[in-house]
């Protein structure tokens, strides 16, 4: 985690330096350790340092090649003996093993150019000055875990990971951009990965590059996430021996550091990453501490994560907190909570309580891992693999599918999916929601409202040929809320969160295993981890609470009273909102209003104030 910004004057005309400094002062928040500007007449760039790993920095930032060349960047490079060596072989002792993140990408500019991207895996957002060709060249990861936001004002272009930070030039208008308003109401979040709700500030989508000249600018996708084709092995321990392999790679590579935590519930998945990232840690010859962070429900709603979390920890024999969330901040209270966040969000309370929690575990550990990804890697889709086996006539194949699924799974192959397939479609049934009759009538028709909601509920299925829901399911849009939520907690926390599921390496492993049997009740992580996890987490069925603890919450405390800024009146008819949503689907689209409203008056207070700042955070819990 590092706050980065860059400035550049493509006229010619310097950089003033007060200007650079307040927008890296801004910054702190996100790099506490350390902050440093530099200035190359009219290019600046400024950096926040955020100490994650154990090791010294050798390198700080901003960073430069010979002078030629400048980069800030927030970055965690992974398969970085694989990057070395391609960068030894076209020049030799190019750079050491040990070299920084921002060292490794620079030496990748420098003997890449921009297909540098073609060459990185990790997590990063970087930009890169290069002065000799009057050049700068940003670019984000291939899933867009980290940020980065620009501004084109006239001959100057502003970048950073930050929204703030980019506000703070006196170019940057304070006005909002409407269509990002209007997804939010309607979808829960902006639609077009390419924006920001703020009219002049524009996000780069993931797996994006862009490059500024004096004449020109051009932005390309980089990457798409491959089809490939199914896995065959042939021997069943050869798909294990590949996953764990995969795996322990995927948290390797996160774990430069003796202490880290692990957001651990009771499901196989999360509790996976624990014992990986244990048996991790063992390989080192230092102490460390790894600890399991749960969030458990012991009034508010059934839950059984405590059992099951204190069951893994217990057997791996790491400790355990708990994250009691019963007594949590009320959607009813929101008037006691005070956060401020680069964009709305639909429950300040919850997004506020999850910041102060993780305050105060940042205090034990900086780096905490999640199990995010294998849920829609590992969809069981059995009728798409089977159709490809049928169409592709390979009946010895289908035939084995169908064995290997009945030996492993003791179970008749589709015979309870086909159930399942049912019940699956009549739960979706219940989430579809209806058009919001409380938008306001000239905002819905002015931004063609009806529209975008027909065309997201009939939205393309992907062309994945055996996988095509998993395939789809790693979309950029939906993910960028989970990665946006990541990055502002952990900015507030002063740690990061890391995915190792969604490791590359790893991903394209998950989407390329044959569905049948591997994908079933997510096999393959079940026997990977069959001597590493206890017995009864193994066989552990994925459950689902009756009721979510907001909908429990607003039963028991009760739904506020809108009190609508000015600004809501141009997108909401307050008269038409809800008394009180009474059900799941009524509770997730009346937040939108409640969530934005909240948005729109902590952003009027900040402009008032004239200092636009992501660090305000929670003030009474």
């Amino acid at each position: 985690m590092s706050g980065i910004v860059a400035i550049v004057n493509m006229d010619g005309a310097p950089v003033g330096g007060p200007l650079l400094r307040r927008m890296t002062d801004s910054l702190a928040f996100r790099g506490p350790d350390r902050q440093c500007v530099h200035t190359i007449r009219n290019a600046a760039f400024g950096h926040a340092l955020l100490r994650l790993d154990d090791q010294p920095a050798r390198d700080g930032q901003p960073f430069t090649v010979g002078g030629g060349t400048w980069i800030v960047a927030d970055a965690r490079i992974d398969a970085r003996g694989d990057l070395v060596a391609e960068l030894c072989k076209r020049t030799p002792h190019a750079c050491a093993c040990d070299a920084s993140d921002v060292e490794l990408i620079a030496r990748a500019y420098d003997a890449w150019g921009e297909d540098c991207v073609a060459h990185l895996l990790g997590d990063f957002a970087f930009a890169v000055w290069d002065a000799p060709r009057s050049r700068l060249f940003c670019a984000r990861d291939h899933l867009g875990v980290k940020p980065l936001f620009y501004a084109c004002l006239g001959d100057t272009v502003v970048v950073s990971n930050a929204l703030d930070c980019i506000r703070l030039h006196p170019a940057v208008s304070r006005d909002v951009h409407e269509p990002a308003i209007a997804d939010f109401l309607l979808f829960g979040a902006n639609q077009d990965s390419g924006t920001t709700v703020f009219r002049d500030i524009q996000r780069l989508p993931a797996a994006h590059s862009i490059t500024w000249s004096k004449e020109t600018t051009s932005r390309r996708r980089y990457w798409t996430l491959p089809m490939d084709a199914p896995i065959s092995f042939t021997r069943a321990d050869d798909y294990t021996e590949r996953f764990t392999e995969l795996l322990h790679a995927a948290v390797r590579d996160r774990l430069r550091t003796r202490r880290a935590g692990v957001l651990m519930s009771g499901g196989i998945d999360s509790t996976t990453i624990a014992a990986t990232a244990l048996s991790v840690l063992r390989e080192r010859p230092a102490d460390f501490f790894l600890q399991a962070i749960t969030s458990v429900y012991d009034r508010l709603i059934p839950d059984a994560d405590r059992h099951y979390a204190r069951l893994t920890a217990d057997y791996l024999q790491i400790p355990i907190r708990y994250d009691v969330r019963d007594d949590e901040m009320s959607i009813a209270q929101w008037d006691r909570v005070s956060i401020r966040t680069p964009e709305p969000v639909d429950n300040p309370a919850a997004f506020a309580a999850g910041i102060a929690f993780a305050q105060s575990v940042a205090a034990d550990a900086r780096v905490f891992l999640s199990g995010e990804g294998p849920d829609n890697a590992l969809l069981y889709e059995w009728r798409p693999y089977l159709s490809h086996l049928l169409a592709a006539r390979r009946a010895g194949t289908l035939l084995r599918a169908l064995a290997s699924d009945l030996a492993m799974h003791r179970r008749v192959p589709l015979w309870s999916s086909a159930r399942q397939i049912v019940g699956a479609r009549r739960r979706e049934s219940q989430w579809l929601e209806a058009f919001p009759c409380w938008l306001d009538e000239e905002f819905s028709a002015r931004y063609d409202c009806r529209a975008r909601w027909q065309e997201r509920q009939s939205s393309p299925v992907s062309p994945h040929p055996t996988r095509p829901r998993a395939y789809a399911g790693f979309d950029a849009v939906r993910w960028q809320p989970l990665f946006d939520y990541c990055d502002v907690s952990g900015a507030m926390s002063r740690s990061e969160m890391r995915h190792p599921f969604l490791d590359l390496r790893l991903l394209r492993y998950m989407l390329a295993l044959p569905a049948m049997p591997w994908c079933r009740n997510k096999l393959i992580i079940r026997r990977s981890m069959r001597n590493a996890l206890p017995r009864e987490v193994l066989r552990r069925k994925k459950t689902s609470v009756p009721m979510s603890p907001d909908l429990a919450r607003v039963k028991a405390y009760g739904f506020p009273q809108l009190t609508p800024t000015p600004a809501l009146l141009r997108y909401v008819n307050p008269r038409r909102l809800p008394a009180a949503p009474a059900t799941e689907v009524a509770l997730r689209a009346a937040l939108r209003p409640l969530g934005l409203n909240y948005w729109l008056h902590r952003l009027e207070t900040a402009d008032k104030e004239e200092t636009p700042d992501e660090t305000a955070t929670v003030v009474q819990l």
